[in-house]
């Protein structure tokens, strides 16, 4: 677990993807600049439980690689599930409180995930309610690729309030699902790139788009 920038700043979490890692998300953020980085307080968690299988990112980033949870092939059936959001709860209670998340892949998948069920009071109950959401190359569980785990069977059942940025590459293989993701939200704040399943480099549109959202979640988490 690695931590930066101050308190006064909003407090996020950030959950990694799928067989990466905490320091692995922090180094791929660090691509955007430090004039929206130092407007957050961004800590990054590794995931409860290591690597079960080859890491798309061996030959490019350095082992150990974690993961949250586990699914079978057609992501219909899930293990570890409920262990994990129990990992992550434990985790806030002891280091927060924290405003909201950022979740790229698998990490995104599951931050999507949890203001719905955290409404339906099943999950997060110990810390504050989830303020705001970045959520780059997300999906959504129950969408055309994955199954919901039965504690996230109602998670969109009603359309998530919270501020969320998501961040939609052209040429990612999780493209599809993301815009569909959109659906689930109340106002979603999008920033398209030209890239695939990563974390783009921002231009002046996306970095613009960016600041305004920071902007916004500032103001929340200082309400």
């Amino acid at each position: 677990m690695t931590e930066s920038r101050s308190h006064e700043n909003p407090r996020i979490l950030c959950l990694h993807g799928f067989r990466n890692s905490a320091k692995i998300l922090e180094t791929e953020i660090h691509k955007w600049p430090e004039s929206v980085l130092e407007k957050l307080d961004l800590v990054y968690l590794d995931g409860p439980y290591p690597s079960t299988g080859k890491s798309g990112v061996e030959g490019i980033f350095d082992p150990p690689y974690f993961e949250w949870f586990q699914g079978n092939q057609d992501y219909t059936e899930y293990e570890n599930f409920e262990e994990c959001i129990t990992f992550i709860e434990d985790f806030m209670v002891k280091n927060g409180p924290f405003d909201g998340f950022l979740g790229f892949s698998q990490g995104a998948v599951l931050a999507a995930a949890l203001p719905g069920m955290q409404a339906e009071g099943l999950v997060l109950t110990k810390v504050p309610k989830i303020k705001s959401l970045i959520l780059i190359s997300g999906a959504k569980f129950g969408g055309s690729k994955l199954g919901a785990p039965p504690l996230a069977a109602n998670a969109f059942s009603s359309p998530v309030k919270c501020p969320s940025l998501h961040v939609i590459g052209e040429n990612d293989i999780l493209k599809l699902d993301s815009i569909a993701l959109l659906d689930s939200f109340v106002d979603p704040i999008v920033i398209h790139h030209q890239e695939g399943h990563t974390i783009p480099r921002l231009d002046d549109q996306s970095l613009e788009i960016v600041n305004n959202f920071i902007e916004k979640i500032r103001n929340l988490s200082t309400a």
